[in-house]
């Protein structure tokens, strides 16, 4: 019988594969955050593809203020279905859809209460947009030479 024909009460999520998932996430977290404190963030590329993204970025969201995102802009309903449009110009790049997580306030560091679960080309659109528009500027001057630790 084929496994994907089976019933879904059969399957369990994994913790381990969570947890596993998780630890990826702060990673991500961590060298993006120490990339920002160490070099100029309006000269940092994320992608190559950074110019696409950025243009399409404010073309479909140009009054989102990305300097402190609310987490009901990126997930009421009205923003789901806007996000999914963008999100799909992207599902060509690797990982486009990988949970990663996001700081709320751009002028912050990652702990958990600035943390948002986002879609990887989320981050990328905000993060571009926030370095480009000067708003990563402050992060290498306030914690310039501090590497965030595990308290995601």
């Amino acid at each position: 019988m084929d496994v994907l024909s089976r019933p879904a009460e059969e399957f369990v999520n994994d913790g381990t594969v969570e947890e596993l998932w998780a630890v990826k996430a702060v990673d991500h977290a961590e060298v993006h955050f120490n990339l920002l404190c160490s070099v100029d963030p309006r000269l940092l590329r994320l992608t190559p593809y950074d110019d696409e993204i950025y243009e399409q970025f404010r073309r479909m969201f140009p009054d989102m203020d990305v300097r402190v995102v609310n987490e009901n802009q990126l997930k009421n309903s009205d923003a789901k279905t806007k996000w999914r449009a963008y999100v799909e110009k992207f599902n060509r790049l690797e990982d486009f859809s990988y949970g990663t997580l996001l700081r709320a306030d751009a002028e912050e560091e990652f702990r958990p209460e600035n943390a948002i679960l986002v879609v990887r080309i989320q981050f990328w659109a905000i993060e571009v947009a926030r370095n480009r528009e000067g708003l990563n500027d402050s992060v290498r001057m306030k914690f310039r030479g501090k590497n965030i630790t595990r308290e995601i």
